[in-house]
């Protein structure tokens, strides 16, 4: 009998699989997906053996002779910007900078939202209630605003955390833009969502019948949620988290376009807009390149979240 249900569990476990790998979003999602990963791990290595061009380098023949951005040619393949820079080696460390950044950002909202909708949909009440209203108040404000807010206050400041009478400067933390405090912001204004989704799940698994019986034989609170509940909503998470990857890669280009994320030189695709915008009619490449960069990684991340959608959860699938 035990053979046959752990039979039984690995025939499931790769009819899933197969299921995910067989659906045609997730192939070209994660297709598209798996080639920036690459392209972003590998770009070092690319300069060294000089098939890349370093990104901060800015090249004499990069400009014309009116000091203006050369379009793509043989010798650069996207074109120059306006500091003689190679714009196609820009796009690609900047790969680097918005997976780094939107990953991680995407945990620590996921992280977030997850304890938080737990622990509000399974203890109910008043501390759901509160919990609820906190959110929903986070939700009335645009992302967009509390990252700037929180952008704004990082400008090299010292903050002292412990009482000024007591001689304890460990404690002092220095608020300074950078990919760390960045991915930070975003993770803490992106949440919202992934709370309301997680405590509907929650609501509606903790109601079933076999929580109930295990409730009734003894099991503790810590049980039912690590052995019950967070597997059987650990598809949704899943979902939603790779669909808020590609919100959290959209934020950080929208910061990066108004000054106040990764800060200089560090190529981003935000930053690399804004510095081409006042030359878009002569060197239209210096938008068109990075922007068209966000659009194809927003996409991976929405085909695959949609595939995923599809495969796991197929009563949602209309």
């Amino acid at each position: 009998m035990a053979n046959h249900s752990l039979s039984t569990s690995g025939a499931e476990s790769r009819g899933w699989l197969g299921g995910v790998f067989r659906n045609r979003l997730v192939q070209v999602g994660g297709g598209l997906l798996l080639l920036l990963v690459v392209v972003a791990l590998t770009a070092p290595l690319w300069v060294k053996v000089g098939w890349l061009r370093d990104p901060l380098q800015q090249f004499p023949s990069g400009l014309d002779d009116d000091g203006m951005p050369l379009l793509a040619d043989g010798k650069f393949l996207a074109g120059t910007d306006n500091l003689g820079r190679d714009v196609f080696s820009r796009v690609v460390f900047g790969t680097r900078v918005s997976l780094t950044v939107g990953v991680a950002a995407m945990l620590t909202a996921t992280v977030i939202g997850v304890v938080m909708g737990v622990v509000a949909g399974f203890r109910g009440g008043r501390l759901d209630l509160l919990l609820m209203r906190f959110t929903e108040m986070n939700m009335t404000l645009p992302a967009i605003l509390l990252a700037v807010a929180f952008a704004g206050v990082m400008d090299g400041h010292i903050v002292h955390l412990h009482p000024g009478a007591l001689p304890w400067h460990w404690l002092d933390v220095k608020l300074e833009r950078g990919m760390i405090s960045l991915f930070c912001i975003i993770g803490f204004v992106c949440w919202p969502g992934m709370v309301r989704v997680v405590r509907a799940q929650v609501l509606s698994v903790k109601e079933r019948e076999y929580i109930l019986a295990s409730r009734a034989l003894g099991a503790s609170d810590a049980r039912l949620i690590f052995s019950h509940i967070l597997p059987n909503i650990l598809p949704t998470i899943i979902i939603t988290a790779v669909m808020l990857t590609a919100s959290t890669i959209m934020l950080e280009a929208g910061l990066g376009y108004l000054g106040i994320g990764v800060p200089a030189p560090a190529p981003t695709w935000g930053s690399m807009i804004t510095d081409g915008q006042p030359y878009f009619i002569t060197a239209p490449h210096l938008v068109i390149v990075p922007g068209a960069a966000i659009v194809l990684t927003v996409l991976a991340f929405n085909l695959l979240g949609q595939g995923l959608q599809e495969v796991l959860e197929p009563k949602r699938k209309g």
